[in-house]
């Protein structure tokens, strides 16, 4: 009887915290982790497979910066795209521990992909995204901020 309750809360706490995951989708404000000053409007959107993927909607302007228009250095298919407009994180996937994995990003300004993994703060307000490659210790996190 004892293994019957177990295996039931077990199952309803599994269901719980798939049910009850947060939605990432929205506008979110990246805050360079250098400087602690926002760089740009992205938007997440949920894809079908029930991935996320972010596109920049705005550069933000910042004192002493000329933001780039296109993506220069980047690989194919980003080579000479407007960077406005661009998917630049996709395939991050919602885990049962309530964190985000398997997603990629690129840097626009350096034309660098990175294994990403993203945590939502409880209030649902802010997204600590690490970017790395290989080992995740030897990334640099960013945080995004919700924009209502």
């Amino acid at each position: 009887m004892k293994v019957l309750v177990l295996a039931t809360s077990l199952i309803f706490s599994a269901i719980g915290n798939i049910a009850f995951a947060k939605d990432i989708s929205g506008m979110w404000k990246n805050i360079d982790d250098k400087t602690g000053s926002s760089k740009a409007i992205l938007e997440i959107r949920k894809e079908k497979n029930g991935s996320y993927t972010a596109k920049v909607v705005k550069i933000t302007p910042r004192p002493g910066y000329n933001p780039k228009d296109t993506c220069v250095k980047c690989p194919a298919p980003y080579t000479n795209q407007p960077i406005l407009g661009m998917d630049i994180l996709k395939g991050l996937q919602h885990t049962n521990d309530g964190a985000y994995t398997n997603g990629k990003i690129i840097d626009p300004l350096t034309g660098k992909i990175y294994s990403t993994k993203a945590k939502l703060s409880s209030s649902g307000t802010r997204l600590t995204l690490r970017g790395y490659v290989g080992v995740s210790a030897l990334g640099r996190s960013q945080t995004w901020l919700k924009v209502d």
